[in-house]
């Protein structure tokens, strides 16, 4: 079993930063992968980020692409999700989901996801 914990969501204003972390414990060893994505009331969740332990592969959702970006500390087994230039529209609970194969922007792929974190950007 592995356990997935979201952290770092908040409030900001437009043009701000923020990094959310995801860190995970258990069998991370069965762990190949992990991938961001995002929900706003009344809508879908949405793709945002994914990427292997290792860095490659790794894949952003066309709304973030060059705003976000993915790092890793493999000795933490913990992934960040750096949020640059945020928007109004990138307000939304932001879920992390651990796979043990690699599903890049495919929801269901994932075996594991924590509660996520709410991420609110002001105008």
């Amino acid at each position: 079993q592995v356990h997935v914990v979201e952290s770092g969501g908040g409030l900001v204003q437009a043009g701000g930063s923020l990094r959310l972390s995801c860190a995970a414990s258990g069998r991370t060893s069965d762990i190949y992968a992990m991938g961001w994505f995002r929900q706003a009331p009344g809508k879908e969740r949405e793709f945002v980020a994914a990427s292997s332990w290792s860095g490659t592969p790794s894949l952003y959702g066309d709304p973030v692409t060059g705003r976000f970006t993915i790092s890793r500390d493999n000795a933490k087994n913990t992934m960040f999700l750096q949020m640059n230039s945020l928007k109004p529209e990138d307000t939304a609970v932001y879920y992390c989901g651990a796979g043990e194969r690699w599903s890049g922007s495919y929801y269901p792929g994932y075996d594991y996801w924590g509660q996520g974190t709410q991420v609110t950007v002001s105008s």
